[in-house]
C-alpha cells in the first residue's frame, strides 16, 4: 500500500485492522482508537479518495491502496491551510477527534470548491467531538472554502 505518498510493504495477520497496522507497525499516531465500531471517526483515514474508519477496515483489504493519514496533509512542520484554519478558529481542543475531522473536511474541499454549511455538516457526520461543539469546526472549514 502507499501511505502518505510512500510505498510501504507490511506483513499483516488476517485479523489486523488498518488502524492497528498504521499505528503499531508504521508508527503513525495521528489516527486514534476511539470506539472500535466506526461511530466516532477518531480513526478516520483517506483510502483511494474516500474517508474510511480504519478500525473497521482489515489491513489486508488495503493491498494496492493509496492511504492518507493526518500526517500526510502537512508538509513536514508546515501545516496545511485547513489545519491552520482549525487552529486559527479555535476548533482544536483536546485534539483527539481532529485528525478525522480534518481528513473528512479535506475530502469535502477536494470535491467542492465552496461548500455550504450543510455540506460541511454532512461531510463531518460520523465524526464526534466532545470538546468544542461543532460550530468552530464548521467555521474553520467554511473559511478555507471561501478563500479558494
Amino acid at each position: 500500500m502507499t501511505v502518505n505518498g510512500e510505498l510501504r510493504e507490511v506483513d499483516v495477520k488476517p485479523h489486523w485492522t488498518l488502524l492497528h497496522v498504521l499505528r503499531k507497525k508504521l508508527g503513525l499516531k495521528g489516527l486514534k482508537y476511539g470506539c472500535g465500531t466506526g461511530e466516532c471517526g477518531a480513526c478516520s483515514v483517506i483510502i483511494d479518495g474516500k474517508v474510511v474508519h480504519s478500525c473497521l477496515k482489515l489491513a489486508a483489504q488495503c493491498d494496492g491502496s493509496e492511504i492518507k493519514t493526518i500526517e500526510g496533509l502537512s508538509n513536514g512542520p508546515q501545516l496545511s491551510k485547513l489545519q491552520e484554519s482549525f487552529v486559527r478558529h479555535g476548533a482544536v481542543q483536546c485534539g483527539y477527534c481532529m485528525p478525522g475531522m480534518i481528513l473528512s473536511a479535506h475530502v469535502l474541499l477536494e470535491e467542492k470548491q465552496s461548500p455550504t454549511e450543510r455540506d460541511v455538516r454532512e461531510a463531518l457526520d460520523g465524526n464526534l467531538c466532545r470538546c468544542t461543539g461543532y460550530q468552530k469546526i464548521i467555521d474553520a472549514v467554511l473559511d478555507v472554502g471561501s478563500k479558494r
